[in-house]
């Protein structure tokens, strides 16, 4: 099957409709704002920002759709047969910051990129994942996040899960601090494998069940009492968001080497965060039990 950039395009639009609509309903008192923009190189997006709500301090769902005649460094590095040819891009990428500690930081994306030359057939694949970032973890939660997104991976491969869950954990490692973002999920990238029609619908199951995977956890958690201690963790502990993102994240270093939209690729930073000089957790304390899900585990399997 041809590659059908059209039906990309209807799909990640209204993608981002429903959960943009999903999240108004979640949070019960804040609606998300909208700007549309336009990048000279080619192409633009919408931006969707929800800020100050009840349940959300803030969360970004943004679609995007570039295109140029030069790929960045950070894209030809790795993949040397793409120099020279026209690209498009574009997907729905998401990061929500909650107001209550007990409620997991989240991140999400799907996208779809294409190259060209005239004369020689395309070079296109998928990419996209979601992971959670929990500051004070629960395992019902874990488990539903991992279930969820092993539920959405069998009816393709009985080694989508496993392997796309491996990638996850290997990429969102902070490797400065030996420790993953959170309790990671999926992460996937260059999927072409079985044509376009097959990559096409694991990258819309993918997209869908984010929320699947993340309403439940916040409607269980969102109305936990907290007080300032877990307030400033929780601050502190994004910081560690922040260090990722501005580091490690291949998104963000491709959006701001390819022109992109520096208000939108750095929509994923939390609107408050701290960092503290050598601060240790009081040992047998909630926040040191974080240190428990930072690295890669089994989690079906151990939380079975």
């Amino acid at each position: 099957m041809p590659v059908q950039y059209e039906a990309v395009r209807t799909y990640l639009h209204a993608l981002q409709d429903q959960i943009c609509q999903r999240l108004e309903q979640l949070d019960g008192a804040a609606q998300f704002q909208q700007d549309q923009w336009q990048r000279p190189e080619g192409g633009g997006g919408q931006s969707r920002v929800l800020t100050g709500g009840k349940v959300f301090e803030q969360a970004g769902v943004n679609f995007s759709e570039v295109a140029g005649d030069k790929l960045p460094p950070s894209a030809t590095a790795h993949r040397p047969e793409l120099a020279g040819r026209h690209w498009r891009a574009m997907g729905v990428s998401l990061v929500i910051h909650p107001n209550n500690p007990y409620v997991p930081t989240s991140h999400a994306n799907v996208r779809f990129f294409v190259a060209e030359k005239e004369g020689e057939a395309p070079v296109w694949w998928f990419g996209g994942g979601f992971d959670l970032t929990p500051f004070y973890p629960f395992d019902a939660d874990v488990k539903h996040w991992h279930q969820v997104a092993a539920d959405l991976c069998a009816p393709f491969s009985d080694q989508h899960y496993p392997k796309y869950k491996a990638w996850c954990d290997e990429y969102f490692l902070l490797k400065h601090r030996n420790e993953t973002r959170g309790v990671g999920g999926l992460f996937f990238d260059d999927l072409n494998e079985g044509g376009f029609e097959s990559s096409f619908a694991f990258m819309q199951a993918v997209g869908n069940g984010f929320i699947d995977a993340y309403a439940p956890i916040v409607e269980r958690r969102k109305d936990t009492a907290f007080a300032e201690r877990e307030r400033q963790f929780q601050l502190y502990r994004r910081g560690r968001y922040v260090e990722f993102n501005l580091v490690f994240d291949r998104g963000t270093l491709f959006g701001l080497q390819s022109g992109g939209r520096t208000e939108s690729i750095l929509m994923s930073m939390p609107p408050l965060a701290r960092w503290q000089y050598q601060y240790q957790p009081e040992p047998g304390s909630a926040e040191a039990n974080l240190a428990n899900y930072l690295k890669p585990r089994d989690w079906l399997t151990e939380l079975a």
